[in-house]
């Protein structure tokens, strides 16, 4: 493991978890939403949202769903193979960050998905079949943080 073999990268890692919450921000503001906490910049009084997830272009919800798509894959997949990063994860607040944006963006995004006309049904199910993935992701990220950081310490 990297970060036997070089344990600054946890101070690496702790740099970076800022820009990793701030992916689930850009997504909350394509869409229309904003998350408690989210922004350390109050939103500006002219800057009417008029965007939503429900009537944005096609491409841009799939670019959205897609983006989404990977960012959850990944996050999973590294603190699937390093659960000690979780204790980093946790002191950015990781927890209560990934179920607020699941609470706002996923139903947003899926009733957007559902709603829309599409020329091609094979579309749909793409963009459903990744917004499931997504949701899944996310979840099984949410348990490995729960687990390591809650349950684990418990049981030591």
């Amino acid at each position: 493991n990297i970060f036997t073999q070089q344990p600054s990268y946890f101070g690496d890692l702790d740099e970076t978890l800022p820009t990793v919450l701030q992916v689930f921000n850009n997504i909350l503001h394509k869409c229309g939403l904003q998350c408690e906490g989210a922004s350390a910049e109050p939103q500006k009084l002219e800057e009417k949202v008029s965007v939503t997830a429900g009537n944005m272009p096609l491409q841009e919800l799939k670019d959205i769903v897609l983006y989404l798509c990977d960012t959850c894959t990944t996050l999973w997949a590294f603190l699937d193979v390093f659960p000690l990063a979780c204790q980093t994860f946790q002191k950015h607040e990781f927890c209560y960050r990934l179920a607020s944006f699941y609470e706002l963006a996923i139903p947003e995004l899926e009733s957007a998905i559902k709603k829309r006309r599409y020329e091609d049904n094979s579309v749909f199910a793409d963009l459903w079949r990744r917004i499931s993935h997504s949701r899944k992701k996310m979840i099984e990220a949410f348990h490995i943080l729960i687990n390591q950081v809650c349950l684990q310490p418990i049981l030591e």
